[in-house]
């Protein structure tokens, strides 16, 4: 089976996603990384010459894709899409072969707490499902500490379907899955 790499995600206005670029963005990706309300649930607070190589690396291959996404033309977010089955989380659950995951981190602070998150999580969702009809679930595995996060999460749709442990942290695995899907842990 010949599975794409994942889609840049296209929400629509107020939102827009661009794919990062590893000179340009390098910075903005880096400063954000080390904010203190980024650092504990990402742990990657990496110098700029490792960023660099990280984003370089992933635009290369077919695994993820590291994007920028911005509300009313301000960037305030990092977002990675990535194809489970080419992940590590695949062994964790059941996935479908097109299933798509993300990675969120809103760096801007006074962009946290708002309910900016919630909106983000549910159109970046709903436009990787309307983009990629073969794909039956957008997934995420945020640390189950992370309480905004996963608040987030279910106000955008996605249900949390347990934990599982990674080797950095326990995850709570939260899937929006396309209507008539079923449920990756229980089959409803």
């Amino acid at each position: 089976m010949n599975v794409p790499g994942p889609p840049r995600p296209d929400p629509g206005a107020p939102w827009s996603v661009r794919v990062a670029r590893a000179e340009e963005d390098i910075a903005l990706i880096h400063r954000w990384m080390h904010q203190p309300h980024v650092v504990p649930f990402w742990q990657q607070d990496w110098s700029l010459p490792r960023w660099r190589e990280e984003i370089a690396t992933q635009l290369a291959g077919e695994h993820s894709l590291p994007c920028l996404v911005a509300r009313d033309g301000t960037d305030i977010a990092y977002l990675e899409v990535y194809r489970v089955l080419r992940d590590r989380l695949a062994g964790y659950y059941p996935h479908a072969p097109y299933d798509l995951g993300v990675h969120v981190a809103i760096g801007e602070w006074g962009c946290t707490g708002r309910g900016i998150g919630r909106s983000l999580l549910a159109e970046i969702s709903a436009a990787l499902l309307r983009q990629d009809g073969r794909c039956s679930r957008v997934v995420a595995e945020p640390d189950t500490t992370n309480q905004p996060s996963l608040a987030a999460f279910e106000a955008a749709g996605f249900r949390a379907t347990g934990e599982i442990a990674l080797p950095e942290k326990v995850a709570t695995l939260m899937v929006r899955a396309r209507p008539g899907t079923p449920d990756p842990v229980t089959g409803d």
